[in-house]
């Protein structure tokens, strides 16, 4: 059974909101757990979302859920411990679809762990 590492006291980042409405939009709809309401970024080639989690984290599995039809065609997860910069762990293809997506064992060995933040672009 897995569980999330998301915490009250994660603090996150995005790119950006759609049409800067953060009340319909905004970051806090990434976590909440209702699938009727979602983060919407606005468009461009690069959006993202950064998680610095209070303690040392250890991964082993990532579960991403878009809208259907609006997909991301590459992720990639990046990683560090306190201030380094962030560097590449994994890239991965999420299916255009609104399924929940999970990727687990990979060329990374299906364990991650870092101390700051993870974002996945």
């Amino acid at each position: 059974m897995t569980h999330s590492l998301v915490c009250p006291e994660t603090v996150s980042r995005v790119s950006s909101v759609l049409n800067r409405n953060s009340r319909q939009f905004g970051k806090k709809y990434l976590f909440d757990q209702d699938e009727e309401t979602c983060w919407n970024s606005d468009q461009g080639p690069c959006q993202w979302v950064t998680l610095e989690f209070p303690q040392r984290i250890c991964v082993s599995q990532l579960q991403i859920q878009f809208q259907g039809g609006f997909s991301s065609r590459r992720g990639r997860l990046e990683g560090s411990q306190g201030s380094e910069a962030l560097h590449n762990i994994v890239d991965f293809y999420p299916e255009d679809n609104n399924s929940l997506q999970i990727s687990c064992p990979g060329p990374w060995g299906g364990r991650i762990c870092a101390s700051k933040s993870f974002e996945p672009t």
